[in-house]
């Protein structure tokens, strides 16, 4: 006796109900969400009486081409910028220290500047720099 078969078919999940379900869930919680935006304290500052306003300016220490040292109005050497760049630290702690070196200045003078500044705390620095100026000379090929 031969008995027929029953055909299964084969158990698919049906995905794209959930999909829509979760791209649903999705946009309804991008709208309802609100952001808190804080609020800035206002503050009453005080005015000075005298109106004289104080000029601070960081430290500024120049290395030139040569390999010497401009601090302030002082021309140093490498083994004279140790101590004048200690009186200066203590200001150049506060309010910082620029380091103006020329293109041509040679690498291990920037460095040697800079470690400087490391060791007697100075954590503040800058290098400063000066935006090239573009040439609107062009060489012309025939």
């Amino acid at each position: 006796m031969k008995f027929a078969r029953r055909r299964h078919d084969p158990v698919e999940v049906n995905l794209t109900p959930l999909i829509d379900v979760v791209f649903l869930l999705l946009i309804f919680f991008m709208v309802s969400t609100t952001f808190e935006t804080r609020q800035a304290l206002e503050l009453t500052l005080p005015e000075s009486v005298s109106g004289v306003d104080l000029e601070v300016s960081p430290v500024t220490l120049v290395v030139t081409e040569q390999g010497r040292y401009r601090l302030g109005e002082r021309e140093l050497g490498a083994t004279e910028l140790s101590q004048a760049l200690a009186d200066e630290a203590e200001q150049a702690r506060q309010h910082g220290l620029v380091v103006e070196a020329d293109a041509r200045a040679v690498h291990a003078d920037v460095v040697r500047a800079l470690d400087q500044a490391g060791v007697l705390g100075i954590r503040q620095v800058r290098i400063a720099t000066r935006e090239t100026q573009a040439t609107s000379t062009q060489a012309e090929t025939p």
